[in-house]
């Protein structure tokens, strides 16, 4: 359960002492009240208020602070605080100054945006053993995952094997000060965010504090209410400066998307699945050949899901090798092989909370199926060269154009990961098993300003496109080049594409031993324009080179033998 946070926001000025009133943190029961001015040295004071009180309207009288300044001493007064605002004033007995602040505040309900206290990984460094417990006692009763260190060596340990989002740090420790060990986390995990804690405070302690990147400075002694608040605002920072890293890395590897198209039966029964399985977090295995458009369902999956804005991130597991895709998916610390200059985000980390579309994952090698088993099982990686234990929450959608039950029967392919990406799994037809959508294709990819004679079109009808929706898009973009007046013509289209209208002139229905024929004798026909050259014949093809030993497979092609 979610406990209330209530949030205050006001001013409480006048020509010399100007400040702000503001309700930073509630916990179960108390709600903290700040006063900030903009003095030299500045005044802080805190109040502390039930909750309860404070949301059915109770008044609080005359709760008075003091405090000494640059400016002499005085009082900072709390005379109510309701859900309509705060009654505050500022006294400053040395010259008779005093401001006042009415209804300066409304109360705000943010409970939507706090984080989860299960959500939070938080590190207690203090060297008092009984402070320490107790704080370790109070985050734990609430849900946090808390661990704690007694010296900064034993902290900078525990950052090596994980990564914490908050750190509350004592400043005066044996050894290392609590300074020196913010600077060391902010080099090694700049992630985590840091809170420092004194009993003797001065202001230079705490400018160089925040200077080294601390989110907050707090002396004690304070409540831990007043803790948790800090705490709370220091993990939706985390929160927010990793959002701001995925979008960086996301812009980096943005790519268009595409409308998925079709009317034919087998493709209303795909658009329907979509709308089921998009919306729970359950892995996808999407199946089909190539150029069936699997990457275009894994996009409309992401759409119709509770992540839809959150990132969305392809890799390709067929188009790099083996150590590369291990630095791609997992990430790498420098140092952590010839070429890794600097550190290195996996797409795992980029696509944490988000979805992540790992394409033809049969192509994936034992060792990375063995840690990719393993951040689907609890969540879990570490980069390349690193013994940091980091944390992620991604959706997986995988797609392979093999059959992957058949590489599980074969040792190819773990069967505990098959069952794990396979939650559910969609097939995507062949376009030659939905010839019903060609025309729809072929006029989504001509658009506005181009035609196509009847002849071109009977020619694309009925030939089988053994490279799928990929293959009719290229050759569309073909004629659009070969084209005059914006019409195309049969000449305009491929070759093999063309001369399979007058091999079949009557547009008679082909069985399916006669289109895998038509297939065999497309590739052939393909490899012996290209001489052979693999390449090229994969590209002619619309596949890629892995597709096309696949396809030599399929057909029994030799290329070692004349045919």
């Amino acid at each position: 359960m979610i406990e209330p946070r209530l949030g205050v926001e006001g001013w409480a000025s006048c020509h010399y002492l100007p400040g702000n009133l503001n309700a930073i943190a509630v916990a179960s029961s108390n709600i903290i009240l700040n006063f900030d001015s903009y003095l030299t040295p500045p005044l802080r004071a805190r109040f502390v208020y039930r909750a309860n009180d404070v949301l059915a309207g109770g008044r609080f009288i005359q709760n008075k602070k003091s405090f000494r300044s640059s400016l002499g001493s005085g009082d900072i007064v709390v005379h109510w605080i309701t859900d309509g605002g705060i009654g505050a004033s500022v006294r400053c007995g040395t010259f008779g100054i005093e401001t006042t602040g009415i209804n300066c505040g409304q109360l705000r309900d943010e409970r939507d945006g706090m984080i989860h206290p299960e959500n939070i990984d938080l590190l207690v460094v203090e060297d008092d053993e009984d402070y320490r417990k107790t704080v370790v006692r109070w985050f734990l009763r609430r849900g946090y995952r808390v661990q704690d260190a007694r010296t900064a060596e034993e902290a900078v340990d525990r950052c090596q094997r994980q990564q914490f989002h908050v750190g509350v740090f004592d400043l005066r420790m044996p050894g290392r000060s609590g300074l020196e060990l913010l600077q060391q986390i902010k080099v090694s995990s700049p992630e985590t965010e840091v809170i420092l804690l004194t009993g003797e405070g001065t202001i230079e302690t705490a400018v160089e504090a925040m200077k080294l990147g601390a989110i907050d400075y707090l002396l004690k002694p304070f409540p831990l209410a007043e803790l948790e608040g800090v705490v709370q605002r220091a993990a939706e920072t985390c929160t927010l400066r990793k959002e701001n890293r995925q979008l960086k890395a996301l812009l980096r590897r943005s790519q268009g998307q595409l409308d998925m198209i079709g009317r034919s039966p087998a493709m209303q029964d795909v658009f329907r699945l979509i709308e089921r399985a998009g919306p729970t977090d359950k892995a996808i295995l999407v199946q089909g050949e190539s150029g069936t458009g699997k990457e275009l369902v894994a996009r409309a999956l992401q759409k119709m899901s509770l992540r839809a804005d959150k990132p969305f991130v392809v890799i390709n597991c067929a188009a790099l090798p083996e150590n590369l895709l291990e630095s791609e998916l997992f990430g790498h610390e420098r140092g952590a092989f010839t070429g890794a200059v600097t550190e290195k985000q996996g797409l795992f980390e980029v696509a944490d909370h988000g979805t992540l579309f790992i394409d033809e994952i049969g192509e994936l090698a034992g060792a990375l199926q063995a840690k990719l088993l393993r951040v689907l099982q609890d969540g879990s990686l570490r980069r390349v060269g690193s013994l940091k234990e980091r944390r992620v929450d991604v959706r997986i959608l995988a797609a392979t154009n093999r059959k992957l039950a058949d590489e599980v029967k074969a040792g190819r392919f773990r069967e505990d990961l098959y069952y794990r990406i396979n939650v559910l799994s969609l097939e995507l037809p062949p376009l030659r098993e939905r010839s019903e959508d060609v025309d729809l294709l072929v006029e989504h990819c001509l658009g506005t300003e181009w035609k196509i004679e009847p002849e071109a079109l009977q020619a694309l009808r009925q030939y089988p496109w053994p490279g799928n929706v990929r293959q009719l898009i290229n050759a569309i973009e073909r004629g659009k080049i070969l084209a005059d007046d914006h019409l195309i013509r049969l000449e305009d289209l491929p070759h093999d594409v063309a001369a399979g209208l007058s091999e079949n002139p009557g547009n008679v229905p082909l069985r399916e031993d006669d289109l895998a024929a038509v297939e065999r004798a497309h590739v052939l026909e393909i490899l012996k324009r290209e001489r052979g050259n693999k390449s090229c014949a994969a590209r002619a093809l619309g596949v890629n080179r892995r597709s096309l030993y696949r396809l030599l497979e399929k057909f029994h092609i030799d290329l070692s033998k004349p045919t």
